[in-house]
């Protein structure tokens, strides 16, 4: 394998150039984690605006999920001890999107478990998402849905949403292996119908289900090619009961080894700390917001916790950001 010259690859991406597919693989595969740890700090510093925004969601259906991902603790399929319950109303998410408001946070995004919703859920939805903004005129609002049609995604925008968030969650050519009720090209079904309907997109996935290097490339370029407006970063939590339970914890280093080929591949995008942020102490948080992780969610994270927001604020004044207040 030829010598691969990072320094020159950040510097054309700083110049407005890209890297392909090939090239990224490469840089994995010359295991030099220093240097594409530099690559990737030396292209966050250059290009990443110094701001750095949280989002906060509420947990609004939880549990009983019919499909059968192998890494989710709220698959009816797994003995999790998960907690279950139903939709929360329209109240408790007002208030969620007051008290979030309140604390600065930008977004607020309703959270539901299950493949999609029913006509009657979005209708619930829909006068959540009213209350919502009657409550916080200053909150951005964002859901988690699952797969959604054009026609629900139109009502939900006339109620007022914004983002949508749907991960692609790890490479097209891995996710069957760890999903079988749906697909990865239903997920982008669901992205292109909220793009036409001028929405925005927020969509990530799991670092540490056993991808390749070549896969975590193939990851970082479909997240590229939807162009999403925010990514969030997942580190793989293993929840006894589900098929990833017993797999071992990621290995810092890979964690952000990946981190750097996602800001590499994705240069602009926010990259968001997700669910497993609480697997790291705040020195290696602080290394990972070096290397390419430039936003944050405030608050539990359904079954996998985030970390206190108070924490991650601090690493990112300290890192020289300004955090964003709605």
């Amino acid at each position: 394998m030829s010598k691969v010259d990072f320094q020159a690859v950040a510097g054309r991406i700083v110049g407005g150039g890209e890297i392909s597919p090939e090239e990224a693989l490469r840089l994995l595969e010359a295991k030099e984690p220093e240097a594409l740890r530099a690559a990737a700090r030396a292209v966050t510093a250059h290009l990443k605006p110094r701001a750095f925004d949280f989002c906060a969601i509420i947990n609004a259906r939880c549990g009983r999920c019919s499909e059968d991902c192998k890494w989710c603790a709220q698959s009816a399929r797994y003995e999790t001890g998960c907690d279950i319950f139903g939709w929360v109303g329209a109240k408790a998410c007002a208030d969620a999107a007051k008290a979030a408001e309140t604390n600065g946070v930008v977004r607020i995004g309703i959270v539901t478990s299950g493949r999609g919703q029913t006509p009657a859920q979005i209708e619930e939805i829909c006068a959540a998402l009213r209350a919502m903004r009657a409550a916080a005129g200053r909150i951005h609002l964002c859901a988690s849905l699952g797969l959604v049609d054009e026609p629900s995604l139109a009502k939900l925008k006339a109620a007022g949403l914004q983002r949508l968030h749907c991960n692609l969650e790890t490479a097209p050519s891995h996710f069957g292996s760890l999903c079988t009720t749906h697909t990865t090209a239903e997920k982008l079904a669901t992205i292109r119908a909220a793009r036409r309907l001028g929405f925005e997109i927020c969509s990530g996935g799991i670092i540490g289900m056993g991808e390749t290097d070549a896969q975590l490339v193939e990851f970082a370029f479909a997240l590229k090619e939807i162009a999403p407006d925010s990514i969030p970063v997942n580190i793989l939590d293993p929840i006894a009961g589900t098929p990833l339970g017993t797999r071992p914890p990621l290995d810092f280093g890979r964690i952000l080894d990946s981190i750097a080929i996602l800001r590499l591949v994705n240069p602009r995008t926010p990259l968001r700390f997700a669910g497993g942020r609480r697997l790291l102490t705040d020195e290696q948080a602080a290394e990972a917001i070096a290397v390419g992780i430039d936003a944050g969610i405030q608050g539990p994270l359904l079954t996998t916790p985030g970390k206190d927001y108070a924490d991650d604020r601090q690493l990112a004044l300290a890192a020289g950001y300004e955090v964003v207040q709605s």
